[in-house]
């Protein structure tokens, strides 16, 4: 290693430190330190716990999370509670015949029901969007001539937004998962096929639940209702067991936000810091972005001591994400670093193919699976904004057959074969199927050759051009 990449490997180590140094001690001043250093295992400390008694269906991709919801929406009784980031009232739900728009199906149900849409009030500054007009915009449009109550959350940090994205059907169907009901930066609408379309290819995962483990959704909404409206709901019942799955509801709350939660709740950050420890055969995450350096830490140490002789991470990533792009990709070489020659580590993106060229297909989702025993599904991004300063919702499963099929089903979309080719032990897989597609696929881009596969390998770039740019970007926008 030659002087500026020991200098440069020096400043980004201490960028990093003093990050997490910054998170320790803010989380330290609520009483909140004990996450950074909780053991491996599967679960959140605290309230709410896990609940047993769930079912829980796995959405991936627009067209069918969106042909869900509106199967639900058209059986609600008593009321529709939806939380999410922007929304687009004109967005096309299904797309099959005559469309379901999402402002009419949601005005039908007014007539009848109780209807509350809760969204951040955008960003202050119209440097970002949505802006404050823009949200604005939307809610008149919205509401205009129904029955729907919609209120606008602008109690964000600085910088910061409210990320959330659920739908609580009558407190007996909830929907969590990473999907806005927006065309905003891109048409959510998608198939597993990612056919070449005008709008970006999107890929994205969200959950259906039904079970006890509803009411804490419902729950989470109705505390920042009451915040941002000053309206006390009636508080949600618990439903009857509906199925077998355990399912713990797990959220990102800052601090200081709302005066029911004023220590703030981290247990997203929790659980996957409890789950990655605990990981002993591989690590499978998809996510928009790689940014924080408590995941990254836990990362590094499993591929520095790798738990078994197969062990296995692998991630699946935009090629670029909408903003931070090089942060991504310069935390995926410090890994490499690590991993060397071991071939330990795969990330990947995935692209649609078009007649004259390829566009990325966008990677919103996130997904977290440990030893096909661990399943995490929701709003949270593993980078500041997320695990510190956003509010966010995930479930987390731990269910082997849940999980393995869910795992399995991801595969099979992004290696374009049938589950059952996928179906081997994930490290063999990995070895088999991802590794060879996305080397060949990578080279043959380096050629200047036209892809013969959606799948290739996302390259790290050199801690210069790429290491600083993560830590700099949590200490800029991280409050």
């Amino acid at each position: 290693m030659n002087l500026v990449d020991r200098v440069d490997g020096a400043l980004g180590n201490g960028v990093e430190g003093v990050v997490t140094w910054h998170h320790r001690r803010r989380l330290g001043r609520v009483g909140w330190e004990r996450i950074l250093t909780a053991g491996a295992g599967a679960w959140a400390e605290g309230d709410p716990p896990p609940h047993a008694g769930n079912a829980v269906e796995v959405l991936i991709d627009g067209a069918e999370a969106f042909a869900a919801m509106v199967r639900a929406l058209r059986q609600a009784r008593s009321h529709v509670h939806v939380s999410g980031w922007h929304i687009t009232p004109g967005f096309w739900l299904t797309r099959d015949g005559a469309p379901t728009v999402l402002r009419e199906i949601l005005a039908e149900l007014s007539t009848r029901m109780q209807v509350r849409v809760l969204l951040w009030a955008g960003a202050p500054l119209p440097l970002f969007r949505p802006s404050r007009s823009d949200v604005r915009k939307a809610r008149d449009e919205l509401v205009a001539g129904t029955a729907i109550t919609c209120a606008l959350d602008a109690r964000e940090r600085p910088m910061h937004c409210h990320h959330d994205k659920t739908i609580v059907i009558d407190d007996r169907v909830a929907f969590v998962g990473g999907i806005d009901l927006t065309n905003l930066a891109g048409d959510r609408y998608d198939t597993p096929h990612h056919p070449f379309r005008d709008a970006i290819g999107w890929h994205d995962v969200a959950s259906r639940i039904e079970g006890p483990a509803v009411a804490d959704v419902a729950a989470h909404f109705r505390m920042r209702w009451q915040a941002v409206t000053g309206v006390t709901l009636p508080a949600a019942s618990t439903p009857v067991a509906a199925g077998s799955v355990e399912v713990q509801v797990v959220t990102t709350i800052p601090d200081g936000m709302y005066r029911q939660r004023p220590t703030g709740d981290f247990r997203i950050l929790e659980t996957y810091l409890r789950a990655l420890r605990s990981a002993r055969q591989f690590i499978y995450l998809e996510n928009q972005f790689l940014w924080s350096p408590e995941i990254l830490a836990v990362l590094r140490q499993k591929l520095r001591n790798p738990p078994s002789t197969n062990f296995r991470i692998l991630m699946v990533l935009p090629a670029k994400p909408n903003s931070g792009g090089d942060d991504t990709r310069g935390q995926l070489s410090t890994l490499a670093q690590i991993d060397e020659h071991a071939d330990r580590l795969l990330a990947c993106t995935v692209y649609t193919r078009g007649e004259a060229r390829d566009y990325p297909v966008y990677v919103h989702a996130k997904v977290g699976i440990v030893d096909d025993q661990w399943l995490t599904i929701g709003s949270a991004n593993l980078n500041e904004h997320s695990l510190f300063n956003d509010t966010e919702v995930n479930i987390v499963v731990r269910d082997p057959g849940l999980v393995g099929a869910t795992r399995r089903r991801l595969w099979a979309e992004h290696l374009e074969r049938p589950v059952e080719q996928v179906s081997g032990g994930p490290a063999e897989v990995i070895d088999r199927l991802w590794k060879p597609i996305a080397h060949e696929q990578a080279e043959r881009r380096k050629r200047g050759e036209r892809a013969t596969h959606r799948l290739t390998e996302l390259p790290g770039v050199s801690r210069r051009s790429g290491l600083l740019l993560g830590p700099l970007q949590g200490l800029l926008v991280d409050g």
